[in-house]
């Protein structure tokens, strides 16, 4: 089944907590995920790290030389103002009326570097840029770094459509230029755009540490935000990888972008799909103490990140869009120890290339679907699934299972493999169910598809029904690879949400993924003993 069409059957729409909901016929995309908060002095259950599991066979990576591990006392500073994403009193920005709307001139930014912001406000009215790093923080969730001074809005001239890819662009003036100061934390930022009318929109960033080496490095999947970004969604222009207007304003799926670029802002509240997916495991992490740092995937895709120099490289949410480049860096540092953990389902699907755009490198997603459509051809260059590239590219080679259906109702996980070091201390049994667990997509071992290089265990076997009204199994799975790698891939979607959400949260997920945490850092590694 190609994936816009199953794409269609997907509803995952975050809710006013920003939460998954179950799948649904509807063919739309929501117009944007919703930050769920954490409020001071709600109560967060945080079991106590466990000691690492031995040694695996092998040599594991234990990164570069170390340095000292920022995020603990980061974490505790003061907060300063307060930021929800749906703080009461402000009124969320639309695609119809696009009262304020903004994009960044970057994915990430080193520290010492500049990043720009461009602006449209739909009616001209003065505005402020107030900017935040996401991570714990005691429960609020957020701290405030720095806001811009009063600025005046004005609209911008209308994005422009290139008839033969559906590419839809913007280019407005730089309204704000942040420099970002060397002292600052590496992380995932939003800068927060409000109106005197009190409308609201957001862009997102990751600030990078080029110089320091951190046992983890976190990926935050740009190339899959951008990939569902169907700015704008004014029943006219928007367009997605999935999806596009046709002339009766409804959306059809021959009128997708081929191209998408991150030269436009982000639909609805400019807050990215699945984005509060990735924050969950933020949340987590920073709230636990482990050493991070942060990249995007055009990061990981332009040599901007190494993955020899981290213990591990975690992927946290959806991260269905992989280039060539991006894959053979994984890959290489796997061979090289790297450890790798991807938290949901559905990665490294779809192949795409980056192109150049507005006169910058790689600002633009390309991804045809079609080997037919695309005009580029050859090894790892044409835009479709990497399982049809070659069996060999399958992405189960990589990540140990891949992408087998869209869950129809959620269901629960069936724990196997109970003996298993990752689930040592969860108190769990072999049949143990752990409800709610498998939504959304789901990964499941493909026997037609080699498997990977390495010692295998699948921790799980969960039956499910896809939304097509077929039996389906999914499976997590860990495998150590020659090198003393550990290649982790949860195979759906609510993994994060069990380590930090509110009605999801549970501590046998919350210790199973300490264990593969701890296992990738090695012994020198655990939560205490980090430097």
């Amino acid at each position: 089944m190609s994936s816009v069409s199953r794409r269609a059957a997907i509803g995952l729409a975050a809710g006013a907590a920003g939460m998954l909901a179950a799948c649904s016929e509807s063919p739309a995309k929501p117009a944007g995920a919703r930050v769920p908060q954490q409020r001071t002095g709600e109560s967060v259950s945080t079991p106590v790290a466990p000691k690492p599991s031995p040694t695996p066979t092998g040599t594991p990576r234990t990164g570069a030389p170390r340095t000292a591990n920022p995020i603990p006392a980061e974490n505790s500073r003061p907060v300063g103002k307060r930021w929800l994403a749906d703080d009461p009193g402000f009124r969320s920005a639309d695609d119809v009326g696009q009262q304020i709307a903004a994009y960044a001139s970057a994915t990430s930014v080193g520290l010492g570097e500049s990043i720009d912001f461009h602006v449209h406000v739909g009616t001209p009215e003065p505005y402020r840029i107030e900017v935040f790093r996401l991570g714990h923080y005691g429960g609020a969730g957020a701290r405030h770094l720095v806001s811009s001074p009063t600025l005046n809005g004005r609209p911008q001239p209308e994005a422009e459509r290139a008839v033969k890819t559906n590419l839809i662009s913007c280019d407005w003036p730089v309204a704000w230029t942040l420099k970002v100061p060397t002292g600052w934390v590496s992380g995932m930022y939003v800068a927060v755009f409000t109106t005197a009318s009190n409308h609201r929109s957001h862009a997102v960033f990751v600030v990078r540490d080029d110089s320091r080496s951190g046992n983890l490095c976190v990926v935050l999947p740009f190339s899959t935000y951008q990939a569902y970004n169907s700015w704008p969604r004014d029943g006219r222009l928007g367009r997605s990888l999935y999806h596009g207007y046709r002339l009766d304003g409804v959306l059809g799926t021959e009128e997708r972008s081929r191209k998408v670029t991150f030269d436009r802002p982000y639909s609805g509240s400019g807050l990215p799909y699945l984005y509060d997916t990735d924050y969950d495991l933020i949340q987590w992490a920073e709230r636990s103490g482990y050493d991070v740092t942060y990249a995007t995937s055009v990061d990981l895709h332009t040599g901007r990140v190494d993955p020899l120099r981290h213990a591990g490289m975690i992927f946290p949410g959806h991260d269905e869009y992989w280039s060539a480049q991006m894959r053979a860096a994984v890959e290489t540092g796997v061979a090289g120890g790297t450890s790798l953990a991807f938290l949901t389902a559905n990665n490294v699907y779809w192949n795409i290339r980056y192109e150049p755009g507005d006169g910058r490198p790689d600002r633009v997603v390309t991804c045809y679907k079609s080997s037919q459509e695309d005009p580029t051809s050859g090894a790892r260059l044409s835009t479709v699934t990497w399982r049809s590239l070659n069996a060999q590219d399958a992405e189960q080679r990589l990540l140990g299972v891949q992408y087998n259906g869209v869950v129809a109702k959620a269901a629960p996980l069936i724990v196997q493999q109970a003996a298993h070091w990752m689930w040592e201390g969860t108190g769990v049994r072999d049949g143990t169910a752990i409800r709610k667990l498998v939504a959304g997509e789901a990964d499941g071992h493909d026997a037609r598809f080699p498997g990977a290089d390495g010692v295998q265990t699948l921790l799980s076997a969960s039956p499910y029904m896809t939304v097509k009204g077929k039996p389906a199994v999914q499976n997590t799975s860990v495998y150590e690879a020659a090198s003393g790698a550990v290649v982790f891939c949860a195979g759906t979607f609510n993994w994060p949400l069990a380590l930090n959400r509110r009605g999801y949260r549970d501590s046998r997920i919350q210790r199973a993924t300490a264990n593969l945490v701890n296992r990738m850092l090695g012994p020198k590694g655990a939560p205490g003993d980090r430097a």
